[in-house]
């Protein structure tokens, strides 16, 4: 698995979980709170889109990963 696939699998991953926790209706709702960090994955999935720049990337590339094309 290349830096590109593991950095989006674990935004989809952050969102659904946090979304989960962060509404009302959810069986593991804790706290509304949580959908700021929604929208945190969301800006710095859409600003990594335009700069290139993605703090997850740089950490996996010094552990080693193998780049994709975005990263």
């Amino acid at each position: 698995m290349n830096i590109d696939r593991i950095v989006l699998a674990f935004a989809g991953f952050a969102i659904l979980l946090s979304l989960a926790l962060g509404s009302v209706g959810s069986p593991i709702f804790h706290h509304s709170y949580w959908l700021f960090f929604t929208a945190f994955v969301g800006l710095n999935l859409l600003q990594s889109a335009f700069t290139g720049f993605c703090p997850l990337a740089l950490i996996l590339k010094k552990l080693g990963r193998s780049s994709g094309a975005a990263f």
